[in-house]
């Protein structure tokens, strides 16, 4: 029959532990944008998904200061500071012409925050490129998953740090 002292059974629950606590890998980071073409509108629109607290520490790194996404007091202000971000870091062609688009509003839903946005009237897309950085400036492992749809037809591609060009064609 097995025995173990005490000190032996501290030490095997010791490596047991880090065996479990390093056999994970550590969460992946995730970002989602989701568009949809309005064939009726002519526009492309959807919205961009983010972790709120990795988004905080990315804006905090740019503005040297918090934004807090939780609680936010001043929304126009939090708006202004999104919309920048998003277009330094989220830029389309259609059909090979740079695409601007505006943010209309976010909302907190438990730990992310959607970001709405709506491009400029297009042509109908066959030809999507979507640049996205997303996070990549604050997290090594982000990960950004874009799902298009036009005409009923939907693509998705993904993206890991530092790879940042996605193409569509439809």
């Amino acid at each position: 029959m097995l025995t173990l002292t005490t000190t032996k059974l501290r030490k095997v629950l010791v490596l047991a532990t880090i065996i479990f606590l390093f056999g994970f890998k550590h969460p992946f980071y995730l970002g989602v944008t989701d568009l949809k073409f309005n064939a009726k509108e002519k526009v492309l629109q959807g919205s961009v998904k983010l972790f709120v607290n990795d988004l905080e520490a990315a804006l905090k790194k740019v503005h040297n200061k918090t934004v807090d996404l939780i609680n936010v007091k001043n929304k126009e202000e939090v708006n202004i500071i999104l919309s920048e971000y998003l277009k330094k870091h989220l830029s389309l062609k259609i059909n090979g012409k740079a695409c601007t688009y505006k943010l209309i509003g976010f909302e907190k839903e438990e730990e992310a925050l959607w970001m709405y946005v709506e491009f400029e009237k297009s042509e109908v897309p066959k030809k999507i490129d979507v640049e996205n950085t997303l996070l990549y400036d604050h997290l090594k492992d982000q990960m950004n998953i874009t799902h298009i749809e036009v005409n009923n037809s939907k693509k998705s591609l993904k993206a890991h740090n530092p790879e940042k060009i996605l193409q569509f064609q439809f």
